[in-house]
């Protein structure tokens, strides 16, 4: 998986702070597992905010930086914009392919 902190801390964000989820609780479950699971083999710059404790908790509480935050609104606002449609069928459009 291509950067689960920064998906794990986007998603979070988007439910505790904005209430309007990117992914389901169930899909959010997984990823907490996920990362949990692999912890001490990912790297990323923001891993020190996300404990072993938030993620068995399943839950994140602390604070976002502004990149998480920017990243969201940039999020949303790609998912607004109207698509064309294309001749040849595509990768599905999901949070999975926007990292």
């Amino acid at each position: 998986m291509k950067n689960p902190i920064a998906r794990y801390l986007m998603c979070a964000y988007a439910y505790y702070e904005q209430d309007d989820p990117l992914i389901s609780d169930v899909e959010f479950d997984m990823l907490a597992k996920y990362i949990l699971q692999n912890y001490d083999d990912i790297n990323h710059f923001h891993k020190h905010l996300v404990t072993k404790e938030d993620l068995e908790a399943g839950t994140y509480l602390g604070k976002y930086p502004e990149r998480v935050k920017g990243a969201v609104k940039n999020w949303r606002a790609i998912r607004k914009k109207p698509k064309l449609q294309p001749m040849m069928p595509t990768e599905k459009i999901g949070l999975e392919n926007f990292f």
